[in-house]
């Protein structure tokens, strides 16, 4: 079987990465994320451990969709008994480029009234759409009238850690977190800091990351556990799958250390380190004050952009020379806005671009000799 997770634009070296590290078969890149090939337990244990993936696709028929009625008759040829029954709930999200389709919402519905009708001819009644918390979550992606459906592993996206209780102000998604750790190469044994850390996400993952535990642990139930194909053979995998997960999970950490300016900030960094059950160090700060780690180790973080505050040159000029004091350590910083990069008086090693959302921003890594 062939599998499709996909991730936040520009993390996809990183996705491919963490899949192999997780001894995953026949990854390949590809734009929006990472191909993969196995049975359904590799999936689950995609889902299960994947820290980078944002959903994990099962391609379910790719066929020809000039029009609604050959997208209604493809989905309908689809046997979908595997998957769902009149008593699963079903959403349906849809993306239409250079098609003669181009109404996404009316595109979803014809998916749908398939499904229904398919279901209703079997069973004489029909299962309900529920949007917010289905039981299947399909994926319908239309290119130059060419359809392909997929069916969402997990039911909803796995930056959903479940620790986020006190979101602050624009927050990034864990997923992305995650991925700036990989890319910016941190090997879990040395410290890290984030000395504008917001909400937490960049220490929370970078603690979960250091300690082994793997994300998909937090969740109470995937959405394919309520697949009728989910059988017992199945079941007692995942079981397994879940008890393996909490056996690699260990305390032998390195400092976990974040701090910021805003007092608000930090009391939500704190409410969200309990709820994800971490071990951080968060303090009241400013980056201007940044004290060297020991041992030298990683400094990570996102400062404010954009529509948050003004980048000031000044401010970031002055970052950029407390960084330049720390001998031997690595500093990563997000930039969404070019003015920072500019500001910092230090040349960055290597750069990888990302999109935080629609924003495109730069990782800018430096090493401080």
């Amino acid at each position: 079987m062939e599998f499709f997770a996909t991730a936040a634009k520009g993390t996809e070296p990183a996705l491919r990465d963490e899949l192999r590290w997780l001894r995953v078969p026949k990854v390949r890149c590809d734009r929006g994320g990472v191909h993969f090939d196995g049975e359904l337990p590799e999936a689950f244990r995609v889902c299960l451990w994947s820290r980078v993936a944002l959903r994990v696709l099962l391609p379910l028929a790719r066929f020809p969709a000039p029009d609604k009625e050959a997208l209604y008759q493809g989905v309908y040829a689809v046997d979908w008994e595997p998957y769902l029954t009149p008593r699963h709930t079903l959403a349906v999200t849809a993306f239409c480029k250079d098609s003669q389709l181009t109404h996404t919402n009316f595109t979803a519905q014809k998916v749908k009234d398939a499904i229904v009708d398919q279901q209703r001819s079997r069973h004489g009644v029909r299962p309900d759409v529920d949007r917010d918390d289905p039981d299947v979550h399909l994926f319908l992606h239309l290119h130059k009238n060419h359809a392909t459906l997929y069916l969402d592993l997990a039911g909803e996206s796995l930056h959903r850690r479940g620790y986020r209780t006190q979101p602050g102000e624009a927050p990034l998604k864990e997923t992305l977190a995650a991925a700036l750790l990989r890319l910016i190469g941190w090997n879990r044994r040395i410290p890290f800091c984030d000395p504008m850390c917001g909400s937490g996400t960049l220490a929370i993952e970078a603690a979960l990351l250091a300690a082994d535990r793997a994300p998909g642990l937090a969740r109470r139930q995937f959405g394919f556990e309520r697949w009728p194909l989910f059988d017992e053979g199945l079941r007692r995998r995942m079981r397994e799958l879940r008890e393996e997960a909490r056996a690699a999970a260990h305390r032998d950490t390195p400092p976990i250390l974040a701090s910021d300016i805003d007092a608000k900030a930090v009391e939500n960094a704190r409410a969200n380190a309990r709820a994800a059950g971490v071990d951080i160090v968060i303090s009241r700060g400013s980056v201007l004050k940044l004290a060297p780690l020991s041992p030298p180790g990683l400094i990570l973080t996102n400062p404010p952009y954009g529509k948050r505050i003004a980048a000031e040159r000044r401010f970031f000029s002055e970052m950029g020379r407390v960084f330049a004091s720390l001998a031997g350590h690595t500093v990563g910083v997000l930039s969404g806005d070019r003015a920072i990069q500019r500001a910092i008086p230090l040349k960055p090693e290597k750069y990888w671009t990302v999109f935080n959302g629609d924003l495109e921003c730069r990782l800018l890594r430096y090493r401080i000799e």
